[in-house]
């Protein structure tokens, strides 16, 4: 679907021009709970899908592919941090609560996502959470209120909540509900296969951010967003 761009402020040098490419990056409103509005960092080499909003002190490191119509909303709780080589699928949202927040090497993040961590489909991160490296969070699980250890897998519509930590290495089963640390310390560790897909989801979206940033690229027009003037 492409939205119709053929005004004085859109591509004036263009008729019937379409934006195939929007999305919306801004500073976070000041409130009295979050005074400082912040915009957000992302490396260059990261790519940001069709309808997604990244909104606040989020900061992004490199090649982190974000799809479309993914939500990371840092305007109440904050900071967010997204390690390199993690993917952040479609309809992911991202969002904290004020004033709380948890702690890597001594600084504090409402959201703190490590590197090559994949966000399946759907899911919910909510602050005050962390995640290590390698971590799979499959289709609309939720993680809030949490700490998640390195090298875990959280299966289709888990729930990890209530100030629960998981140890590194841990299977989260499907439809599983962690709201007690007797549970997570009861987890097994993760089976052969779902690491090997884990993997595997890694090393097809780490190839996205720059296909996907080429193919914009060379769409892309004065107007500063990636257009084509495709007629529909």
């Amino acid at each position: 679907m492409y939205y119709k761009s053929n005004s004085r402020n859109h591509c004036p040098s263009k008729i019937n021009t379409y934006n195939v490419n929007a999305r919306f990056i801004a500073p976070n409103p000041p409130c009295s709970f979050n005074p400082n509005s912040v915009y957000p960092t992302i490396d260059s080499t990261a790519y940001i899908g069709t309808f997604s909003s990244i909104i606040g002190d989020v900061t992004i490191q490199k090649n982190v592919f974000i799809a479309s119509n993914v939500s990371i909303r840092a305007d109440e709780g904050s900071p967010f941090y997204i390690g390199s080589d993690t993917n952040i699928q479609d309809g992911v949202i991202l969002h904290g609560l004020a004033n709380r927040s948890v702690k890597n090497n001594n600084k504090e993040y409402s959201i703190y996502i490590g590197k090559h961590v994949s966000c399946a489909h759907g899911c919910i991160i909510h602050g005050p959470c962390k995640i290590g490296n390698n971590v799979f969070i499959g289709f609309n699980a939720i993680v809030f209120n949490a700490i998640i250890g390195d090298d875990c897998y959280i299966s289709t519509n888990a729930l990890v909540t209530d100030g629960v930590i998981i140890g590194p290495n841990r299977f989260i089963p499907y439809g599983a509900i962690i709201d007690t640390q007797e549970k997570a310390d009861r987890l097994i560790p993760v089976p052969k296969e779902k690491s090997e897909f884990a993997q595997e989801v890694l090393h097809v979206n780490a190839e996205f951010p720059c296909a996907y940033s080429l193919m914009f690229g060379s769409l892309k027009c004065k107007c500063g967003l990636a257009c084509n003037s495709r007629t529909i």
